[in-house]
């Protein structure tokens, strides 16, 4: 009992303490991994690691660097016998090859990357600067760029320059020197100069053309209009859907595959608007043989002031619930 009573107070100032970083963390252990569901996980592991050794806390770094600390690492241990995680294009150029229905990998064979419901990073909203850097910061083809460094790599481009830690507190956070994290950004600024595309001008999804595309997209899928998709997609748009390794390149080639093999009748399919990764996004039922609308998964926006620069479809039905969302829509 006394035992239980001293431990109380401690409990309570380690909440008071920690509890307020768990939104970036969060953030921070989904960019190193890739997997909403992961990061959840991750999270929960740092928070026991760190409860378990907040009696020896002795304040020489801040609380929130030695939160950092634990979840970077906790996150590299997590990584070491996992493959990546990846989309579509990033296993092989768009697809170019006879007309065909897309084919899903065999379960297990691709370790795909996952969309980041905006609500469970969301920073306070009297906080604008904040709210752009967390929506920059985890927006899907950074995300996935990041996947293909060595993971220490990625932990030292994530702390540098998304976190903006210093280089000695990058150095302590990871149990290394200095210059090994200098060597280490250098490597890692050039490997993503290979990886990453040319930044789109992404408009952010409070703007009202961000959401006149997406509001257009759903439409076209609701209504089975593909007049609408040439209206929204750019002509240089991309379409990338899990668990397909084939991707399509250019407006046409989008607008076929999901012309000839996706849209379907109208009535079809019924879409709920949303965020992800900081971009516009739907989550996505699709009509049964029994009138149900049930979950189908998630698709996430690249809206530019041109239009729509690409669209990725997750074949998930579980992320509806992830979303916040019903299995079932009531219409």
């Amino acid at each position: 009992m006394t035992s239980h009573l001293r431990a109380a107070p401690d409990r309570d100032r380690f909440t008071d303490e920690t509890e307020r970083f768990r939104r970036e963390l969060l953030a921070h252990c989904y960019r190193m991994v890739g997997s909403a569901h992961d990061a959840e996980d991750l999270v929960q592991e740092t928070y026991l690691r760190a409860w378990r050794s907040y009696s020896g806390f002795e304040g020489r770094a801040s609380i929130r660097s030695w939160l950092y600390k634990i979840a970077t690492n906790v996150c590299l241990r997590a990584m070491e016998p996992r493959p990546i995680r990846v989309l579509p294009s990033g296993l092989a150029g768009p697809y170019d090859g006879p007309d065909r229905a897309p084919s899903p990998t065999e379960p297990g064979e691709v370790s795909w990357l996952e969309p980041l419901p905006d609500r469970w990073i969301a920073p306070p909203a009297d906080d604008p600067a904040a709210v752009v850097v967390a929506r920059e910061s985890v927006r899907l083809a950074l995300v996935a760029s990041l996947q293909h460094l060595p993971a220490r790599q990625r932990a030292i481009l994530i702390l540098r320059e998304v976190l903006a830690f210093s280089a000695a507190e990058t150095a302590e956070i990871l149990d290394t020197t200095t210059a090994a994290v200098k060597s280490g950004l250098q490597r890692a600024r050039a490997r993503m100069d290979t990886l990453a595309p040319e930044p789109a001008e992404l408009l952010e999804p409070t703007d009202q053309r961000a959401r006149a595309l997406l509001d257009g997209y759903i439409a076209a899928f609701e209504r089975s209009d593909a007049g609408l998709l040439e209206q929204v997609l750019r002509a240089d748009a991309t379409l990338e859907a899990t668990p397909f390794r084939d991707w399509q390149s250019g407006r046409p080639m989008c607008i076929h595959i999901l012309d000839t093999y996706v849209l379907g009748a109208p009535g079809d399919w019924r879409m709920i608007a949303t965020t992800a990764n900081g971009q516009p996004a739907a989550v996505v039922y699709h009509r049964n043989a029994n009138g149900e609308f049930r979950a189908d998964g998630a698709v996430v926006l690249s809206p530019t002031p041109t239009g729509i620069s690409s669209v990725i479809k997750f074949h998930d039905p579980a992320l509806v619930a992830r979303f916040g969302f019903p299995e079932v829509f009531a219409h």
